[in-house]
């Protein structure tokens, strides 16, 4: 081989590998501007991520619709409705009930938790009477109630319109020996979040609604069928707590034969209406 052919052949290896070079050069400078520009987008990314956060929750929390503290109280009309006579008809029975909160104690998950004390009486000039206790617990994540072994998720986040969870999940529905079958597969919703409401005498400027069951099976108004109806509803005020509840349950087994139909035990509904808090 000649050497203008060889020179010829170093000299293309060598504009080879200039190239090469200058494209690795090229790679490692864009890299290096991508990589000083990753922090930056990170925060963005996270800044819209938080923004969007504060945005569906109106920079509010769970504690602003079920604040506890010791001392606080609040005071509402009962309706009770019971089945009387074999549960053969209905009657309903008013009361005065007065949810007082009194210490941060402990559960027996071993978390913080507010005991709640409630008291009852025929009217105005009566003495409270107690009439038990609950718990209420704020997990940051959720609200949770626990009365009588039963444990209810009242409230979770994100508050939001539309937000749904199984609010009774922690409570026995599906054993052979429960008595609160009926509280199976109850879907919390939010509804009219931050919006008024008038309760009683109250109007009230922001309010957050959870539809727990609004449930019909059969037809209720044929004596002569098998009907159940499951019924939930809770309102929450801002700075407040609890100023509404709605809770009905029944069960109808139809006359069959020498006999009046009758609602089964365990048909019962209450409904409370704040009238007066702290």
């Amino acid at each position: 081989m000649s050497g203008s052919v060889l020179e010829q052949n170093r000299f293309f290896l060598h504009l080879h590998s200039i190239t090469n070079y200058i494209h690795s050069t090229q790679y490692i400078t864009i890299m290096k501007k991508y990589f000083a520009y990753l922090p930056l987008l990170i925060f963005l990314f996270l800044f819209a991520a938080c923004k969007k956060k504060t945005e569906d929750y109106g920079g509010l929390k769970l504690s602003d619709y079920s604040p506890m503290e010791t001392g606080k109280y609040i005071t509402y009309q009962l309706d009770s409705l019971v089945y009387v006579g074999f549960g053969t008809s209905a009657t309903t029975h008013t009361y005065q009930a007065k949810y007082l909160v009194d210490s941060l104690l402990t559960d027996n998950l071993g978390r913080p938790a507010y005991r709640v004390f409630r008291f009852l009486r025929i009217n105005d000039t009566d003495p409270w009477v107690p009439s038990g206790s609950f718990w209420s617990i704020n997990t940051k994540d959720a609200i949770e109630f626990v009365e009588n072994n039963m444990r209810y998720v009242k409230m979770i986040l994100p508050l939001q319109n539309g937000t749904t969870w199984s609010g009774n999940e922690y409570i026995d529905t599906y054993s052979l020996n429960s008595e609160v079958k009926y509280l199976g597969d109850w879907d919390y919703t939010y509804d009219a979040f931050t919006e008024p409401a008038t309760v009683g005498s109250y109007n009230l400027d922001n309010t957050v609604t959870v539809n727990q069951r609004d449930e019909v099976i059969g037809v209720p108004d044929d004596p002569g069928a098998y009907s159940e109806v499951n019924y939930g509803q809770e309102k929450y005020a801002l700075g407040i707590g609890l100023v509404y509840r709605k809770f009905f349950h029944s069960e109808y087994q139809p006359d069959t034969g020498g006999g009046n139909g009758y609602y089964a035990d365990g048909s019962y509904g209450i409904t409370l209406t704040m009238i007066d808090h702290n």
